[in-house]
């Protein structure tokens, strides 16, 4: 796996990343960004807009993001919430067919040692 300065932070299409949603906050660094580092392990580097059947189909195998968890300060997701997913669930998600629409500008090159750009870009919201 390739380390990311938090300063190289570029997207799938070569350019500067943009943000991915602050309500509710996101990225591995809760920034509102999908900034990948060498501490984040599960490479939280794709912005997706999430859907039901993502949510229920994540849950079921083993990443449930929509129940509450306030322990950890984390409200649940929604259906319709942006969401920094890591790059290997998102892969996973598309290989099973329920893969979530994705930002382009706002998905962290990182994504691309997981992913297919061709593949981000069939459920690309801005290609």
């Amino acid at each position: 796996m390739t380390i990311y300065s938090q300063t190289e932070q570029l997207n799938v299409l070569g350019e500067r990343l943009e943000s991915c949603c602050t309500d509710p906050m996101t990225g591995f660094y809760r920034t509102g960004c999908c900034e990948v580092g060498g501490d984040d392990v599960g490479v939280h580097a794709v912005c997706v807009v999430l859907t039901k059947d993502f949510l229920e189909y994540s849950k079921s195998v083993g990443n449930d993001l929509s129940t509450p968890m306030p322990q950890y300060g984390f409200a649940g997701l929604q259906p319709g919430d942006q969401w920094c997913l890591c790059a290997p669930r998102w892969h996973e998600a598309f290989e099973a067919g329920m893969a979530p629409q994705v930002k382009l500008a706002s998905t962290h090159l990182a994504a691309l040692e997981f992913c297919s750009l061709g593949d981000l870009r069939q459920h690309a919201l801005d290609a």
